[in-house]
């Protein structure tokens, strides 16, 4: 006999392990004190977790926002929201990075970058990045286009990083949704005005189409006559 309780974790199960982010929700509900700042660590380390908005409005997280582990609190929020460069600026508020969290936050200051630009220079990047060498930046680079964070390629002749786009999203501030949608509404009339381009542009072919077919009988019809 099925177990009614077991029916009703599986959908949870399931959703956890189709969304990294989702276990460490679950776990949140629960997790306070030395826990939660278990939790936070492991978020930021575990492949595969690159959006921690959820996590940061999970209660018992935000009670760490003040008080003396205000600095995982404020990592976790630079992890959402921040860049590499940002870490340094502010390291003192915040808590030391093991090699692999740093290299995560790299690469998703690399796809903060990608969406202003779709061509970034190196000097940027290695600014950005704190990084010292290009050899290191490009094995960086390389690492996240693997690990399809980005989709792009590198321009070494003209020293910069091309990007196609990137295969993840960052999460966006609750103030700034509306410039996101502004965004996207204008994406959305671009849309329209090329489409009523193309549209016109076929309208256009097919009346010459006509018109030469039209021409075409005209000549037989003469030729015949002759």
């Amino acid at each position: 006999m099925t177990n009614p309780a077991d029916e009703s974790a599986a959908p949870s199960t399931e959703k956890a392990a189709n969304n990294p982010l989702e276990q460490f929700v679950l776990l949140a509900k629960t997790a306070k004190g030395a826990a939660a700042i278990e939790l936070i660590k492991q978020a930021m380390e575990t492949p595969g977790v690159n959006v921690f908005g959820e996590l940061l409005d999970m209660p018992n997280i935000k009670e760490l926002e003040h008080g003396p582990h205000a600095p995982y609190w404020n990592t976790l929020n630079l992890f959402a929201y921040g860049t590499y460069k940002q870490y340094l600026e502010h390291k003192s508020e915040l808590v030391e990075l093991t090699p692999v969290q740093k290299k995560k936050l790299q690469h998703l200051t690399i796809v903060s970058l990608a969406t202003k630009s779709k061509c970034i220079p190196y000097s940027v990047l290695l600014e950005e990045l704190d990084i010292k060498n290009v050899r290191d930046l490009e094995d960086l680079i390389i690492e996240a286009v693997y690990a399809d964070i980005i989709h792009g390629k590198l321009d070494q002749k003209n020293s910069q990083l091309e990007v196609d786009y990137a295969g993840l999203g960052r999460d966006v501030r609750p103030g700034d949704a509306g410039a996101v949608i502004q965004t996207l509404a204008e994406w959305g009339e671009a849309c329209d005005d090329i489409l009523s381009c193309i549209e016109r542009q076929v309208t256009k072919a097919n009346r010459n189409k006509v018109q030469a077919l039209q021409h075409k009988e005209h000549i037989q019809q003469e030729n015949k006559l002759e």
